[in-house]
C-alpha cells in the first residue's frame, strides 16, 4: 500500500512537471510581437502557468 502510494505521488509529480515544462516552452516561444499583440507580460504568464499547475 505504501509503495503504491509512493508510485502514485511520483507519477503525479512527473505529470505536473511535464505540463509545466510544456507551458513554459509555449510562453518562451512567444515573440515580443506576439506578446504585444495580446498585451502579455512573459513573467506574469510564467507565474500564472506555475499557479495553474501547482496551485
Amino acid at each position: 500500500m505504501i509503495f503504491a502510494n509512493t508510485i502514485a505521488i511520483a507519477k503525479d509529480r512527473i505529470a505536473k512537471r511535464r505540463r509545466y515544462n510544456a507551458l513554459v516552452a509555449e510562453i518562451q516561444n512567444l515573440t515580443p510581437r506576439d506578446l504585444a499583440d495580446i498585451n502579455g507580460n512573459r513573467s506574469e504568464m510564467l507565474y500564472h502557468a506555475y499557479r495553474q499547475v501547482y496551485g
